[in-house]
């Protein structure tokens, strides 16, 4: 599916508003009540102005994207703020299902130029601004000389921005945010030094633990780094001079719980589920080594899992080889909605993740953010930031990555014990409401972003 640029409202640089052309070496200082002042300003009926910076432009890979719904999330509080937001997308999409929180923010969407357009774009600005493109375009070099593909891509990626440089100009954008640390987070810095503007970031799972595109450089030179978990905070140490040097805060991931309400009523009994792309971190043949296990034991079940991806014909060829074809479906990829109606209707969710060979990891999956906050009680397993959601025995269960037999034990407890179920689903609705509050978390994130004015 290709989806159209939409023109950008007019008036979006607001008459009488001044630009902010702060140094793209701005560093933040952390508030120390920055939590309380988004839970404060969420807790008020009717909030005062916000503060600038006002206008922000996201850089993001691809937009819509059916895996990316917390940024949408993210970005739609963000504007109930008062942000005025525009959407970068360096690639034109192509996803076969646009959900509809997205498809009302296409008109904020700025997506590629033609290819006449865009190198026409390039040379102008290659003419009118030699020094920081050449600079920039050197400190890549030489730092991704050794890897010529990625090298290639983000200069790809830069000439896509170039290609809507007008549009970007015409917004007038007091911030530039990537919402991944690897190719935004590259353009955004590119252009930070471009329109003498800062620069932010938010890291979360693969592009800091199985890529590094320049990322010393850009912690050195972004005004804001954000991260999704703890765990990720200590993982970045490596690309400082010395641990915790280059302050990284944390901005969890997070939900609309409004669209996500708890129930525990008509859930159909020994349902299982599990969803995520079907790739070798998300577990899922340890999975269905786990539910073999559990059909030898007499445990009755049936399981349903949700998404698509490379490893669909091994995983069925695995659930064919374990005799589970009666017990395991594999739907594909589905809406948001119909997601969430299976979590509504299952009894369990289980989703074993492990660090994939290459390194790859979630950080803390959606998903099961979404599974608690809808009641429905979830298994998991203790690497990354998972543990910083689910308290192994008050709020679910986690196990070893890879252990088939003590998934099937927890899950198997769980199925013979609905009180436990009930005090999970609980305890688990309570934690995402407490930190996983897209109106809170998106409160923290806007707090930073106006500290750079005062930085």
């Amino acid at each position: 599916m290709t989806v159209h640029v939409q023109p950008l409202p007019s008036g979006s640089a607001r008459s009488g508003s001044t630009p902010m052309k702060p140094s793209a070496d701005m560093r933040l200082a952390e508030p120390a009540n920055i939590r309380n002042m988004a839970l404060d300003e969420y807790r008020q009926e009717s909030p005062g102005p916000v503060p600038a910076p006002q206008r922000v432009l996201y850089v993001v890979s691809q937009f819509p994207s059916l895996s990316e719904t917390f940024i949408v999330r993210e970005l739609q509080a963000l504007i109930d703020r008062g942000v005025d937001v525009r959407i970068l997308s360096l690639k034109t999409s192509r996803e076969p299902i646009v959900q509809p929180q997205a498809a009302a923010l296409l008109d904020r969407v700025l997506h590629p130029a033609s290819r006449w357009r865009t190198l026409a774009a390039t040379c102008r600005v290659a003419l009118r601004q030699p020094t920081p493109s050449l600079r920039f375009l050197a400190m890549m070099l030489r730092e991704l000389w050794r890897r010529p593909t990625t090298f290639a891509k983000s200069a790809v990626a830069i000439g896509r921005a170039l290609g809507r440089l007008d549009e970007i100009r015409a917004f007038s954008p007091q911030l530039l945010h990537a919402p991944w640390a690897t190719y935004p987070a590259t353009v955004a810095w590119f252009l930070s030094r471009l329109l003498e503007l800062p620069f932010s970031f938010t890291s979360r799972a693969h592009d800091i633990f199985i890529e590094d595109h320049m990322m010393a450089g850009k912690l050195k030179n972004a005004a804001l780094a954000v991260t999704i978990t703890e765990h990720n905070v200590r993982f970045m140490d490596r690309w400082m001079p010395a641990p915790g040097a280059i302050p990284v805060h944390v901005v969890h991931s997070s939900l609309n719980l409004s669209e996500l309400p708890f129930d525990r009523n008509g859930r159909l009994p020994h349902k299982l589920l599990s969803v995520g792309r079907l790739v070798p971190m998300k577990g899922f043949d340890t999975l269905l080594a786990a539910l073999a296990e559990l059909r030898s034991r007499g445990v009755g079940f049936s399981c349903t899992v949700i998404g698509e991806g490379p490893e669909r014909a091994r995983l069925e060829a695995l659930r064919r080889e374990l005799g589970l074809e009666a017990l395991v479906e594999f739907p594909g990829a589905m809406a948001q909605s119909e997601v969430v109606r299976h979590m509504t209707e299952s009894t369990l969710m289980v989703l074993p993740c492990v660090v994939a060979p290459n390194g790859q990891s979630d950080g803390i999956p959606n998903v099961l953010m979404e599974a608690m906050a809808t009641g429905l009680p979830v298994v998991s397993t203790r690497i990354s930031g998972i543990p910083e959601l689910v308290e192994d025995g008050v709020s679910g269960r986690l196990v070893a990555a890879g252990d088939a037999t003590a998934l099937a034990d927890s899950v198997q407890a769980l199925l013979d014990d609905p009180g436990q179920r009930d005090s999970f689903a609980e305890a688990g609705r309570r934690k995402v409401e407490r930190d996983f509050d897209v109106r809170i978390e998106a409160g923290r994130l806007l707090e930073h972003f106006r500290s750079l004015s005062h930085a």
